[in-house]
């Protein structure tokens, strides 16, 4: 991602995604309690946003994972981002989107993997921050459940905190466009 860009998003992420209570601390999935939290919803769902995350994902995956066909995340927060990078490949090379459920629908068709995922392909996953890693594990496990290949994960932010190395253990790359290093002066 171009230092221009880069900069861009840091800006929207601290405008729109950075909360901060010294006082009293946020529950992350991770079940771990932190003074910080990032809600990159906001970030994701605006027109600028969108574009400057599937750009520096697409220019990722262009670069590192020629050989994929399809693209997916966790539901909910994977969702706009897939379909950001979906939209903007259609003029690169076109990626197929999915979304993991984080359980199985109860209903209709009682599926895991919403979208396009087809069996026996190679799927990148992205995500919009990564702690540990174990949110990002279950789409990982239902992806090769699903009998297609996973091994590379993208994240908006890595906060650090032992993703990457949770992740190598299970054969899989975390990659990040920023980390938790970005945001210091904020924190």
């Amino acid at each position: 991602m171009d230092a221009e860009k880069k900069k861009r998003l840091i800006e929207l992420i601290k405008e729109k995604a950075l909360m901060s209570n010294k006082e009293e601390k946020f529950k992350l999935a991770s079940g771990k309690q932190s003074p910080f939290y990032f809600n990159m919803k906001p970030v994701a769902l605006d027109p600028e946003g969108s574009n400057l995350i599937a750009d520096g994902m697409l220019e990722i995956i262009t670069a590192q994972c020629p050989d994929i066909s399809y693209v997916g995340g966790m539901e909910t927060g994977g969702i706009p981002i897939v379909s950001a990078i979906i939209t903007k490949s259609q003029n690169l090379k076109p990626l197929q989107g999915f979304f993991v459920r984080k359980e199985e629908k109860k209903r209709g068709t009682k599926k895991l993997i919403e979208g396009n995922l087809k069996e026996n392909y190679k799927a990148v996953l992205v995500e919009d921050v990564t702690t540990t890693g174990g949110s990002v594990l279950k789409a990982v496990n239902a992806v090769r459940g699903f009998n297609c290949k996973t091994d590379v994960i993208i994240t908006i932010v890595d906060r650090m905190e032992g993703a990457k190395e949770n992740l190598a253990k299970e054969g899989i790359t975390l990659l990040s466009l920023l980390t938790v290093g970005d945001f210091k002066e904020n924190l």
